[in-house]
């Protein structure tokens, strides 16, 4: 190839064209890359005044740490409430009955009132001509303790025991 010296010219300035855009191409991927860099830095950085990373880092973990210790006291004081809310009485029913047959109208009652651990109290209540008497009996894991229950009350605890308390998401 016999090439004269201005198409030897031609060419080279055709290269040193290609490259220059090639180059300037690579120029705006360059600021572009850049630029999220710099992003990602004020993300990193924003509100700090750290000079380096290291500071940022260090403060960072110290930042976890804090965190750790107020989830720690959040998940005891929930264990409170939890251990307090077993506790309340929070199964409960009411059943009306009319223990004498020419007396009454259903103004009798046996009230059963339950904690978690199924303890806790049942009340009955007789209407009768003569005024009303009213009764308390300890309950302990849905039993009586000392008293016999009548089948009103047995029937109370026994709802009572069925109606689950609804968890709160």
């Amino acid at each position: 190839m016999n090439l004269i010296p201005a198409q030897i010219i031609q060419y080279l300035t055709i290269a040193i064209i290609i490259m220059i855009f090639g180059l300037l191409l690579w120029n705006i991927m360059l600021q572009s890359d850049l630029r999220k860099l710099i992003k990602k830095n004020e993300t990193v950085f924003a509100g700090q005044k750290a000079k380096n990373l290291e500071e940022v880092i260090l403060q960072q973990a110290k930042n976890l740490k804090t965190l750790d210790k107020d989830i720690q006291e959040l998940y005891n004081i929930s264990n409170q409430i939890n251990n307090l809310a077993f506790r309340g009485l929070h199964k409960t029913a009411m059943v009306r009955f009319n223990p004498f047959k020419e007396v009454g109208g259903d103004q009798s009652f046996a009230i059963a009132l339950l904690n978690g651990k199924n303890s806790g109290v049942v009340i009955s209540s007789l209407f009768t001509r003569e005024g009303t008497r009213i009764y308390s009996k300890s309950i302990t894991a849905g039993k009586s303790d000392k008293h016999p229950l009548t089948q009103e009350e047995e029937q109370a605890i026994k709802i009572a025991l069925t109606n689950e308390p609804k968890k709160i998401n």
